[in-house]
């Protein structure tokens, strides 16, 4: 397996999605004083979702985003290579209209994530929010079967979504209660990283799951499955706030 590059961040937010803070150039300044030679922004799209708060950029947002990231590029050329990507939250209901947004923007990473899944009636639950009205949403649907639908719902989305990294594989309910991964969800995961394989995906390695649980996401079970079949492996520290730009690389090993 090749060794990890510990010098680029492949997954920052922004204040542009409207639950992270800071401006872009903000997150290069500290990059730069981490010594960090390659930052990739990674900022949030979603389609076709009923919630009660908008976590994604509308298209306005793109656009100024867009911009500000080719300034950044051409400001800093001689110092850091900074990129502008997405995050791409998997909709099935969706699946044509994102990929349409994918290739006419071109972004220069597209992440793939799984956060909101439908529930009774046309409303959506997100499933990597710490929010207690999600929290609770899970306890009543049932956090096994909902760990069921987020791997099905990741599977489809390895399958029909052109991405070249799958963010935080392992997340789901993350926040939520007595959550065990059973062998049934083993199977899942072992799934999504054969399509991975197929499709050249990468695996990414958060840091965001120090802090929350002592590992980054995803576990060291799956990496070393994914390690197995070969996959290529980057980190992301994602980053809501400037200072946590590379946090916790030098910890993480594949």
């Amino acid at each position: 397996m090749a060794e990890l590059n510990r010098y680029s961040d492949g997954h920052v937010h922004t204040r542009l999605c409207h639950h992270a803070t800071g401006e872009m150039e903000d997150y290069v300044r500290v990059a730069l004083a981490e010594g960090l030679t390659h930052l990739v922004f990674l900022e949030h799209f979603e389609t076709g979702i009923a919630y009660f708060a908008t976590t994604w950029l509308t298209e306005a947002d793109f656009l100024l985003y867009r911009d500000e990231g080719l300034r950044l590029q051409r400001k800093y050329r001689d110092r850091i290579h900074v990129e502008t990507g997405v995050e791409i939250g998997f909709n099935p209901a969706c699946i044509e209209e994102t990929q349409t947004f994918i290739h006419e923007w071109n972004w220069a990473r597209v992440g793939l994530s799984y956060h909101y899944m439908p529930i009774a009636g046309e409303q959506h639950i997100n499933m990597l929010s710490r929010n207690p009205v999600n929290i609770e949403r899970i306890a009543e649907y049932g956090p096994d079967l909902l760990l069921t639908g987020y791997y099905r719902g990741l599977l489809q989305a390895v399958q029909v979504i052109d991405a070249d990294v799958v963010c935080h594989l392992d997340a789901g309910l993350r926040h939520a209660a007595k959550v065990t991964c059973q062998e049934s969800h083993w199977r899942q995961i072992g799934e999504i990283l054969d399509v991975m394989a197929v499709r050249d995906m990468a695996l990414e390695l958060n840091s965001s799951g120090l802090a929350l649980r002592g590992e980054p996401f995803p576990c060291r079970r799956i990496v070393d499955m994914a390690g197995l079949r070969g996959l290529r492996m980057v980190l992301g520290s994602d980053a809501h706030s400037p200072e946590q730009v590379g946090r916790g690389f030098a910890q993480i090993s594949a």
